[in-house]
């Protein structure tokens, strides 16, 4: 049976590709659209063709993880979550985080330097806090969290806060070898770990011993 071939990927979807992974693997700053033509084996005039400048491919980037996270942070409004359901989503949350974690570890820098993308990174911190908020009313309701509107509103922004510089942190405590699988997934389930406990002091009765017994498991893992 004769296979079918892929079609070849096109020239703007590898430039995106290849300028992913550098800037995740040496930092924005130290990216620039030479070492991206030099890696990709094309002429500069070749890239400034599908892209005007660095900014143009950091920005298209970023249109491609917010698509990504969009679904993420827009659950079904019916659903009510538990303790478990939000230990899920804090993983694929702390993933995503990853395969673009270039925005968060370069972010003061990018911010400064990036008109467009310093409105648009507010917009997504925005959307996470009402998430974490809906995330902590939800529990609420449920009668398995306690605690009052101003405590569920610092709750939701400090979860935000944790979640958004955690991979950072785990960086300057082992920058050489982040990058390793091993040391990787121990950073995003500890990141998991972090932004849920914030949580634990509010939580009560069976929500309050699922995130024991999640913790136990992964603080023994």
């Amino acid at each position: 049976m004769r296979m079918e071939r892929k079609p070849p990927r096109r020239t703007r979807e590898r430039i995106l590709e290849l300028s992913l992974r550098l800037f995740n693997d040496f930092g924005e700053p130290n990216v620039n659209t030479t070492l991206i033509a030099e890696e990709m084996n094309i002429s500069p005039g070749n890239l400034y063709y599908h892209f005007k400048n660095k900014d143009d491919i950091i920005n298209c980037l970023f249109q491609q993880f917010d698509r990504e996270i969009e679904s993420l942070l827009d659950p079904p409004t019916e659903a009510r979550a538990n303790v478990e359901d939000a230990w899920l989503f804090l993983h694929v949350l702390f993933e995503l985080i990853w395969k673009y974690r270039f925005f968060y570890r370069d972010l003061n820098n990018l911010l400064a330097n990036n008109r467009t993308l310093e409105l648009k990174f507010k917009q997504l911190l925005q959307q996470k806090v009402r998430v974490a908020r809906a995330l902590a009313e939800g529990l609420k309701a449920s009668g398995d969290l306690k605690a009052s509107a101003s405590e569920i509103e610092a709750l939701a922004t400090n979860m935000v806060v944790v979640a958004t510089y955690w991979l950072s942190y785990a960086y300057v405590l082992d920058p050489r070898r982040i990058a390793d699988p091993e040391v990787q997934s121990r950073a995003l389930s500890r990141g998991c770990y972090q932004v849920l406990s914030l949580t634990a002091p509010y939580l009560t009765g069976s929500s309050r011993q699922l995130f024991e017994k999640l913790a136990h498991e992964y603080l023994t893992d």
